[in-house]
């Protein structure tokens, strides 16, 4: 049997990695972490990326059977609806997104416009829960920290997609200052990753390279254990949380949060249109 194969779209404006995974041979494949390009200054859209990947499902002859988040992004808006519209597909997530929609419904005072229950989305994963992408076995894994609902999906013979969890050893680990954001739960989480064989291949969902390289997608769990700059071995938990508490006090926040935030707890939707026929995002004041 063939192995399982990823092809991978890079995202210059965002550093963001998306995927499609799918074995030869078989039509299903997933679609993990997609953007929908977004110019901040303009307030409009375009899909130049997410038809990237339309045009290799379509020359392949894929059946998009999910349309994965590994958690709602702050940096770049998701094209999981528009992705959905044209190829079909179930969006799913983690099942603690609730949490971070609950929160985000108080920041931008969203009232009944957003059902903080994840029903916005196809499913909604639990931790450890195994379903499939074809004829490949996938396995769901909780990674809280950077956010309460960050997922992880294994995907058996092919590797981990990790989300905003760690980076490239030489960038290090994600921010944990968002609401809900907790750097006790993303070493624990790191952890549990990096148990996983020092073979098994982690798929990230940003590289911020430094000039030295070009941005890379995927590094092994012993390269991380052996030379990531924030939690390699021998790094402790009271030695992380004290770095990344420190680290993220110096961070500005993400140039796209207000517009990404609102539309990814929606799943990649839009508010509906106001009276006059336009949509709108919302700017809070003093939130952030």
């Amino acid at each position: 049997m063939p192995e399982p194969q990823v092809e991978t779209f890079f995202d210059k404006q965002t550093a963001t990695f998306s995927y499609v995974v799918h074995r030869p041979g078989n039509a299903a494949c997933a679609i993990i972490d997609s953007v929908l390009d977004y110019d901040p200054k303009a307030g409009r859209d375009a899909t130049a990326s997410a038809d990237r990947i339309i045009a290799f499902v379509s020359k392949n002859r894929l059946q998009v059977q999910w349309i994965l988040e590994t958690h709602a992004h702050a940096d770049h808006l998701s094209a999981a609806a528009y992705l959905k519209a044209q190829l079909g597909g179930r969006t799913a997530i983690g099942g603690h997104i609730t949490q971070v929609q609950a929160a985000f419904k108080r920041i931008f005072n969203l009232g009944r416009e957003v059902a903080a229950d994840g029903s916005q989305f196809d499913h909604l994963f639990h931790d450890g829960e195994r379903f499939l992408i074809g004829d490949m076995a996938v396995q769901a894994l909780h990674v809280p920290g950077h956010t309460p609902a960050d997922m992880a999906y294994c995907v058996e013979g092919l590797g981990i997609f990790i989300g905003d969890t760690l980076f490239m050893p030489d960038v290090g680990t994600a921010r944990c200052d968002f609401p809900g954001g907790d750097a006790h739960a993303l070493y624990q989480s790191i952890q549990r990753i990096l148990a996983l064989g020092d073979d098994t291949r982690l798929y990230l969902c940003h590289d911020y390279p430094p000039d030295c390289r070009g941005p890379q997608c995927c590094v092994t769990v012993r390269e991380q254990r052996a030379g990531n700059i924030h939690v390699r071995d021998g790094i402790g938990a009271q030695e992380f949380v004290a770095m990344r508490t420190a680290r993220d006090k110096t961070l500005a926040m993400p140039s796209l949060i207000l517009p990404a935030i609102q539309v990814n707890i929606r799943a990649g939707r839009y508010p509906e249109p106001e009276d006059n026929g336009v949509r709108y995002l919302k700017i809070p004041l003093n939130q952030f």
